[in-house]
């Protein structure tokens, strides 16, 4: 009879354990699969669900515009984005940003070099103008050496196509 209690002490420190990843489809409330949620909902320092966080800023904010081809004008899409970025980095002055500039695989080197600086600068500059502090921001262009994708069609393309915005925690860029 000794094994009884310990059965149910089992079972029941299995169930405590059993919806840490927010029910059946393991995904929690907010959509964000595990450790975003701790005991009583209390956010969890550096989660998805933390709005001072860099996990949050990726995917509530939004890290990244995208662009058409040979063009650094910032589009309507990109501007919601960029409100969003600003608004995080003014909420949170101790994170500072590095803007990557990239740019898909056609044209030359330098071509891609250059237009990935104007992407850069101009999501730099718009994040200015909604009030970020310029000496928090830095900018840098890849061109195409960084491509998430490697393709030949134009939806491919499109993705590498982007300013992002990096954060890095510090005054220093």
């Amino acid at each position: 009879m000794k094994t009884l209690p310990l059965i149910l002490a089992a079972t029941l420190a299995l169930s405590a354990c059993g919806d840490r990843l927010g029910g059946a489809g393991g995904v929690n409330d907010d959509g964000f699969a595990g450790g975003a949620a701790g005991a009583n909902g209390a956010i969890v320092p550096g989660s998805a669900n933390d709005p001072a966080s860099p996990a949050y800023f990726q995917a509530r904010v939004g890290d990244r515009v995208l662009f058409a081809v040979d063009q650094s004008t910032i589009t309507p899409e990109g501007q919601a984005t960029l409100r969003g970025q600003a608004e995080w980095l003014n909420a949170n002055p101790s994170y500072t940003a590095l803007i990557e500039g990239h740019a898909d695989e056609q044209g030359t080197r330098e071509y891609n070099l250059a237009l990935g600086g104007r992407r850069a600068n101009a999501a730099r500059d718009y994040l200015i103008t909604q009030g970020v502090d310029a000496t928090r921001l830095r900018t840098i262009s890849y061109g195409k050496e960084r491509p998430l994708e490697v393709c030949s069609t134009e939806e491919c393309y499109a993705q590498n196509r982007r300013a992002v915005t990096v954060l890095a925690a510090g005054a220093g860029v």
